[in-house]
């Protein structure tokens, strides 16, 4: 015979037990016993027999009462990236650091469930949003920002929209890259992004071409489908970078683009950097530990994270306010950070290199 569920407490319950109101009770609850003049000994028994009986409040019935669920949704493009869950994970502790619980989700850069997923949060009060927004979205955003519901995006932003957001200076992590590349004496760069329309791509792909532009060295572009699959992905790159054979470097506008990138040159038999020098646009573990290892621009996650959840918390503190606060669109800086990939090496060492390979 099964055991008998155990009946929840409720306030009533308390209440009834100590022969008080239930609205002493509640006011006890929510540390108002002082100023509501409660005497010191009620609400120590309120306190006891609550300790004692381990009374858990109904979270849904106290949103439903002050209007506050104490959950942020965070919504990014995929949590499996680790720029993305890195910057979830800082924004999680400091968030729950201050009262708040997060729930995040993943798009796939998806539009339409972008839109749904933005369409449960609102279903389920969240008291907050914290955004990488996917193209296409802006009804979904201008509705909640219409709602007065605190926003920020992050890692992008929509130029239609007037929104709190903080984003990393794309174009001048970019620019460095391939400043850096030529003064190595690479001189046919080119430069592989996705085929999106969003400003984190142009930003990137922009200091790319400013670079070249100022140096009046040819740009070659190649735009990879984010619909594509990892194969023909690889496939494509493949075929890009045997019809390109005078690009000697390359610089990836994303992280996972740049691993497809060296699964490719490595089917091809190509050498880093003898035959084609690398930089990546985010860091990842596998770059550090690659030979040689991978050259980046490294974005200040912690920057991100601390500005995102502070603009969105202040928000959250002043929306009983009538009058709004001024946007925060805050612009952060990347950082070059060179390792072998990008460093031209001299004739003697790069034949030493082919020697070992061969040999091994």
């Amino acid at each position: 015979m099964s055991e008998k569920v155990k009946k929840r407490t409720l306030i009533s319950d308390i209440a009834a037990h100590l022969e008080v109101s239930i609205a002493t009770v509640s006011l006890v609850l929510n540390g108002k016993a002082k100023q509501s003049r409660i005497s010191d000994a009620v609400a120590e028994r309120v306190l006891a027999y609550v300790q004692e009986v381990g009374y858990k409040p109904n979270q849904l019935a106290k949103s439903l009462r002050t209007g506050k669920t104490h959950v942020i949704g965070l919504v990014v493009e995929d949590i499996a990236n680790p720029f993305f869950s890195t910057v979830a994970s800082l924004i999680e502790r400091q968030a729950f650091e201050r009262g708040y619980r997060i729930i995040y989700c993943s798009t796939n850069n998806d539009t339409e469930r972008s839109k749904q997923l933005i369409s449960m949060f609102r279903e389920q009060h969240v008291d907050g949003y914290i955004v990488v927004p996917a193209a296409g979205i802006e009804e979904q955003v201008g509705e909640i920002l219409r709602e007065h519901t605190p926003t920020v995006l992050f890692d992008r932003y929509l130029p239609a929209l007037p929104t709190h957001h903080v984003v990393v200076n794309g174009a001048q992590g970019t620019y460095a890259a391939a400043t850096h590349l030529l003064a190595q004496g690479f001189a046919n760069i080119a430069f592989v992004t996705t085929d999106s329309e969003q400003t984190q791509m142009q930003d990137r792909l922009d200091g790319y071409v400013r670079a070249l532009q100022e140096h009046q060295v040819p740009q070659t572009v190649k735009r990879v489908a984010v619909s594509k699959d990892r194969e023909a992905v690889i496939a494509d790159l493949m075929t890009f970078i045997e019809g390109h054979r005078q690009c000697d470097a390359l610089i990836f506008s994303t992280n996972y683009l740049c691993i497809y990138g060296l699964e490719a040159i490595t089917r091809l038999g190509l050498r880093i950097p003898d035959d084609l020098a690398l930089v990546s646009y985010d860091d990842h573990d596998l770059f550090r530990l690659y030979t040689p290892a991978i050259t980046v621009i490294a974005q200040p996650v912690e920057d991100i994270a601390k500005n995102v959840i502070d603009i969105l918390l202040e928000e959250l503190k002043q929306r009983a306010s009538e009058s709004p606060r001024p946007l925060q669109q805050l612009v952060l800086h990347p950082t070059l950070v060179v390792r072998q990939s990008s460093v031209r090496r001299a004739a003697g060492s790069a034949k030493k290199a082919r020697k070992q390979e061969a040999a091994n």
